[in-house]
């Protein structure tokens, strides 16, 4: 069990660090192999784990590349108040309420990226405008950060998109942004879950040790192989969640 979770953990790091969506990976083998756990539990545990690695990420990104702070900063503190707010109602909102509108944003994600294989290679400064600069902090500090305290998981790989499609960030730097504000979520969710008794801190912290490097790895290859690799990389994480959603659906049923 711990070597599973422990390698899980890793993973999840890395795909996190790159494009978000560790979640992915984490929170169903934290349902696996520690069944004992409930789902509040496995939610706050799956929160201390990988605010470990989104803080390093963001590190490793913040020392190597520009980040815009006029956009990544209010986004990072919104987020950390909603996400905190989303924590509270985790487990009273049935998946059924959610997977099916997550499931078809998601296929109109994979359709747009595939379609403009343009987007997120390079910077376009002039989408900075003021109106776009609030959409996005509310997009990303508000709507993203509420689903991530409730649910978890694709909420990184949503921030990217939303700093890509509507200020105009390349991947790269997209992704910066989004682990500084994927911090912020992780710690206001990590905030309630810690106090309603709901994080195995044990365990969660022996998988942050793995989370921490699997981070640092998925940054630096991030930074050093660009943004086209953190697209090849975004479209596979993308596919992966509307396999997992979509095979939900279909068993479980709305």
């Amino acid at each position: 069990m711990t070597v599973t979770l422990l390698l899980a953990a890793a993973a999840a790091g890395w795909v996190d660090a790159v494009v978000g969506g560790g979640g992915l990976l984490l929170l169903p083998a934290l349902m696996v192999a520690a069944p004992q756990l409930s789902m509040a539990t496995a939610l706050g545990t799956n929160k201390l784990t990988a605010i470990c690695g989104t803080a390093t990420a963001a590190v490793t990104y913040a020392r190597k590349t520009k980040i815009d702070w006029g956009v990544a900063g209010p986004s990072a503190a919104l987020a950390l108040v909603c996400a905190g707010c989303g924590a509270l109602l985790a487990g009273q909102i049935p998946a059924s309420a959610y997977r099916p509108v997550v499931l078809a944003v998601l296929i109109a994600v994979a359709v747009f990226v595939a379609v403009r294989p343009a987007m997120g290679l390079r910077e376009h400064a002039e989408k900075r405008t003021p109106l776009r600069r609030g959409l996005v902090v509310a997009a990303a500090g508000i709507l993203v950060a509420a689903y991530d305290g409730l649910v978890g998981p694709g909420t990184g790989t949503f921030m990217v998109l939303a700093f890509t499609t509507i200020v105009g960030a390349d991947f790269v730097h997209g992704s910066a942004m989004a682990k500084l504000v994927n911090t912020g979520t992780n710690l206001g969710a990590l905030i309630v879950f810690g106090l309603t008794g709901h994080v195995a801190w044990l365990l969660g912290a022996g998988m942050a040790l793995c989370n921490i490097a699997g981070a640092v790895l998925g940054a630096r290859m991030a930074l050093n192989r660009g943004a086209g690799f953190v697209r090849i990389v975004l479209l596979a994480v993308v596919l992966a969640l509307i396999v997992k959603l979509g095979y939900q659906q279909l068993t479980m049923g709305s």
